[in-house]
């Protein structure tokens, strides 16, 4: 169904409609809020509250992005302020690979370079964290990460490489070394 005729008739009050639309982008909002905070708990809290706000502001939506990525940004900004309120982001109680019963295909690691990846993960300034997850754990495209974050595409692949600099040199000496 065209976007436009989706949220008019969520506007108009058309609860299957809003069904729809929440069907249809609940399970990478939710990915992605457990990626950022590592917390089933907080990941669902920052769901609901972004499909709160996107209910509540729907009428701002103007259509000049998609409203998948309208509703992804939304979620980032939950996610970041809840994470900025809870100070969670440099305790994370969860595994990354925690969310993998929602990714495609479990992946294998020897324990210590996962617990390394982890931490040089959450050692990554927030700008860098946030682009690297997007990009290379969740498998959004630059455009989509630069809509959400409103930032350039070009900006969203220069974090995305300084971020994987950073984790290539704090994981240096399980690559023998290789840090280029």
């Amino acid at each position: 169904m065209d976007e436009h005729k989706l949220v008019a008739r969520i506007l108009g009050g058309d609860a299957a409609a809003e069904r729809m639309l929440y069907d249809a982008h609940v399970d990478r909002v939710y990915r992605l809020a457990f990626r950022m905070t590592g917390d089933d708990d907080l990941a669902q809290d920052c769901t609901q509250e972004a499909f709160i706000r996107a209910f509540s502001r729907l009428r701002e939506w103007r259509g000049e992005a998609a409203l998948g990525t309208w509703i992804h940004s939304i979620a980032v900004s939950v996610t970041l302020n809840a994470l900025r309120k809870s100070k969670r982001f440099r305790q994370r109680e969860a595994d990354l690979e925690e969310a993998d019963h929602v990714a495609a295909s479990p992946r294998e690691a020897e324990p210590d370079l996962k617990e390394r990846m982890k931490r040089a993960i959450d050692a990554l300034p927030e700008r860098y964290r946030t682009v690297f997850v997007m990009h290379d754990v969740e498998g959004y495209t630059h455009q989509e990460i630069g809509a959400v974050l409103d930032a350039p595409a070009g900006t969203c692949k220069a974090r995305l490489s300084r971020a994987r600099a950073r984790l290539r040199e704090a994981l240096a000496d399980f690559a023998g070394g290789f840090t280029g």
